[in-house]
């Protein structure tokens, strides 16, 4: 066992009235469709309301029960294992599994089968939901089937692959990106399974698999049992710029119309804040500045006289000068927006300089994104 594979606190004592299912995060992709917001950061530690995104999986799975997360990395594990730490601040024990080349969802669950007994939870690493996971697991353990997964309706159901149940809710088929003549339903794949042990012997080691387009499909034609869960409640996945700026604008406003701040900051009494706005430590915002929420200011961010922020976010150490204005946008961190410049539906790497009096059509490669530098 490496490094990568030991747990930092104390294990919990099999049969323990805290022993409850065990979960894998799938967290080893590259975030290429996040550019250039991953060009320097591994996806699943991209801030969501100014914290890692694995950290709001974590936390939902730390909700109902779970005290031990297996998290299965490849693309900079070392930035994601210094950010997570040892799991013990979310009161869990975490796991790393580094996989060496990428072994696509399902073989990465074998390349952690040493961890797993009994049945437990997989979570694709880019979605954030409010599925009631509780009543999943309850549902599961009703029904017994080798498989549950999660299915989420959606408007548009030929961008992804649905999912046939019958009148028992027990999968039937999966068709991948159907055209609208073969379209049966509105549910969805959405990234979260139970799984028990039993279904790791169909998945082959060390060679690159899928659930989607192998086990899954393996699975039913041997006559395993499957079980589809459809579930209501808020589902996204973060794979581009824009719906990472949604889930974090979305998120905010279900908090409610407030000013929240995280630690202090300097706000002159003349700026003028309209919420729901989240503001991170060590802010600076001067008199005559306006933001607009929903709006995320990350920590160390400097907010000059009469600067416009609106339906943004902000990563940490942004400096945005006099009379710029800037409009739903995702702008990198320490990024520095010069005087005077007018950016709106851009996207903004680390370190950028925007000189002065920019404005978003500039923008180039591709249209409306700025790449950070050290890319």
């Amino acid at each position: 066992m490496t490094d990568w594979e030991i747990a930092l606190i104390i294990p919990i004592p099999p049969g323990s009235k805290e022993e409850r299912t065990k979960a894998v995060i799938l967290a080893g992709g590259k975030g290429t469709r996040l550019r250039p917001l991953t060009c320097g950061m591994p996806k699943p530690i991209v801030p969501v309301l100014n914290r890692p995104l694995l950290e709001h999986i974590l936390l939902n799975l730390v909700k109902i029960g779970v005290k031990e997360v297996v998290l299965t990395v490849s693309h900079m594990p070392d930035a994601i294992r210094d950010k997570m730490g040892d799991g013990s601040q979310y009161g869990i024990r975490l796991y790393y599994v580094h996989e060496e080349t990428a072994l696509g969802t399902s073989g990465a669950i074998k390349n952690a089968e040493r961890f797993l007994d009994g049945p437990f939870f997989v979570f694709n690493g880019d979605i954030l939901t409010t599925i009631n996971l509780d009543d999943m697991a309850k549902r599961h353990l009703e029904v017994r089937p080798k498989v549950t997964i999660a299915l989420t309706p959606v408007e548009n159901p030929i961008m992804y692959g649905i999912v046939e149940t019958d009148e028992h809710g027990m999968v039937q088929r999966f068709v991948e990106k159907p055209t609208w003549d073969k379209v049966t339903t509105n549910l969805i794949n959405a990234g979260i399974y139970i799984l028990e042990t039993d279904v790791l012997k169909y998945i082959p080691p060390g060679t690159p698999s899928m659930f989607e387009n192998y086990v899954f499909p393996k699975l039913l034609e041997v006559g395993e049992p499957f079980l589809g869960y459809p579930a209501d409640g808020y589902w996204i996945d973060i794979g581009t710029p824009e719906k990472y700026l949604k889930v974090n604008l979305d998120l905010l406003e279900q908090r409610g119309k407030s000013i929240f701040t995280e630690g202090e900051s300097r706000i002159d009494p003349a700026a003028e804040i309209e919420p729901p706005v989240l503001i991170g430590s060590g802010c600076d915002i001067a008199a005559g500045a306006k933001i607009k929420g929903p709006a995320v200011l990350g920590p160390g961010c400097t907010i000059a006289e009469n600067a416009n922020i609106e339906n943004s976010v902000l990563w940490e150490g942004v400096r945005i000068c006099t009379g710029s204005s800037i409009k739903k946008c995702v702008i990198g961190e320490r990024s520095y927006v010069q005087e005077d410049c007018r950016l709106e539906d851009c996207i903004l790497g680390a370190y950028v300089v925007v000189g002065k009096g920019t404005t978003e059509w500039e923008a180039k490669i591709p249209p409306k994104t700025f790449v950070s530098p050290r890319t």
